[in-house]
């Protein structure tokens, strides 16, 4: 007869406060002393439990990294997955948001991949790192474009072919 763990609700409530770093609140307490429960919630997490449910209370500037910090990391993960995969010849369907990956080359998807996994390895150490590492993206999309663009490549073309340099060498006598 197999025997699962007995675990009870205060041992759940403990265990979400060390994993969260949040302070517990009951619903009560919320309700006697208001601001003081926004007090701790200015400087950290607030769970404010009622009947079994949870409750996350925090600052929305928090909340709004949390969202970016989660939106960027599918990004993040989806387009090395479509690098490697693109990389190994694997076809890229039109359809597919990231699907300008498909404009560089081996060597090129090698440094798209070293470049976004560095900036990557930032984000618990720079304040800025999420919004370097949507630029990094962005610059490769840019590129991408830019290497897919017949209209660039025939304008390039044009304005070599206009501005040929002469093919002796010039010297220059003082």
């Amino acid at each position: 007869m197999d025997k699962k763990p007995f675990r009870s609700p205060t041992m759940l409530i403990e265990a979400s406060a060390s994993v969260y770093g949040d302070e517990l609140i009951t619903a009560t307490e919320l309700n006697q002393q208001p601001g003081q429960v926004l007090d701790k919630a200015w400087e950290r997490p607030v769970t404010i439990t009622r009947n079994e449910q949870h409750f996350a209370l925090l600052r929305r500037d928090r909340i709004t990294y949390m969202v970016k910090a989660a939106k960027m990391s599918q990004v993040v993960i989806e387009l090395i997955d479509v690098a490697y995969r693109s990389r190994l010849g694997e076809q890229i369907s039109s359809e597919h948001p990231l699907e300008w990956v498909k404009a560089f080359d081996n060597d090129e998807l090698r440094e798209l991949i070293a470049e976004v996994e560095n900036a990557y390895r930032l984000v618990g150490s720079d304040p800025q790192a999420w919004d370097n590492l949507e630029a990094l993206i962005h610059e490769w999309q840019e590129s991408a474009i830019a290497i897919n663009s017949k209209e660039l490549a025939a304008a390039f073309s044009d304005r070599l072919s206009v501005t040929k340099l002469p093919t002796t060498r010039l010297s220059y006598h003082p």
